[in-house]
């Protein structure tokens, strides 16, 4: 008996007729249901990170922008001391508190004169803010003893010219400003050298401090936290 080891060619060319005739076979609807859902959920993820991304990059760039600011800030305090302007009989600095009101130089490379600048802590809608106040420049005595009374009020009850000039520093808890005179660190309103006569005047004949310490207390959650200790010293006094 003979045996075929191949089918015939007859039986493979009617496999493939009945093969052709068979309809194709589609998804069903729970097959669709089931992959727009996975794909929902694959966008859903995909946009909660997107978001995380744009997020953690917002709060990178406000972390820089307040680190940034404090330190231009620290920059300014320490250029305004060392710009400090002596005048005869008049006062160069006076803290009353609530402010540091300064008379310094202005720039050379604009030709400014004199300015009066003042820093101080306020309530702003950020919160507690670390803030600085700067007049136009001043020409006359006249212009430089409205500006020293303008700085006052500013620091006590700014209205809206004032804080036209002022510049918002950094989130602020508290600061403290301490004199180094005698050899020691003191309380500067412990001192007989304070503003006399007309209010928020400069006071005639009051000596600079030797040195300057500028303590902050920065609030928790910001970029900086903490507290910053700055010392600044009188040319020739040594380093600040």
């Amino acid at each position: 008996m003979q045996r075929h080891l191949f089918p015939a060619p007859q039986l493979t060319a009617q496999k493939r007729a009945d093969a052709h005739k068979r309809p194709m076979r589609g998804f069903t609807l729970i097959e669709l249901l089931v992959a727009l859902v996975l794909m929902a959920v694959m966008a859903a993820l995909s946009w909660r990170g997107l978001d995380a991304m744009q997020r953690h990059q917002s709060s990178l760039a406000l972390h820089s922008q307040e680190v940034l600011s404090l330190q231009n800030g620290l920059a300014q305090w320490t250029a305004d001391l060392e710009s400090i302007e002596t005048q005869p009989s008049q006062n160069s600095m006076d803290w009353d508190g609530r402010a540091l009101r300064l008379l310094r130089r202005g720039s050379q490379s604009t030709g400014e004169g004199l300015l009066v600048v003042a820093w101080a802590q306020g309530q702003r809608a950020q919160g507690n803010v670390w803030l600085r106040w700067s007049s136009p420049p001043l020409t006359n005595r006249a212009q430089m003893l409205a500006a020293w009374s303008q700085a006052a009020l500013w620091a006590q009850n700014p209205g809206d010219a004032e804080r036209l000039r002022e510049v918002i520093i950094a989130p602020l808890s508290s600061w403290q400003i301490v004199y180094f005179r005698g050899g020691a660190w003191s309380n500067p309103l412990s001192s007989a050298d304070q503003a006399q006569g007309v209010p928020g005047a400069p006071a005639a004949g009051a000596a600079l401090p030797d040195g300057v310490r500028l303590v902050l207390t920065l609030p928790e959650g910001g970029a900086v936290s903490g507290t910053i200790t700055r010392d600044w010293s009188r040319s020739g006094l040594g380093g600040s």
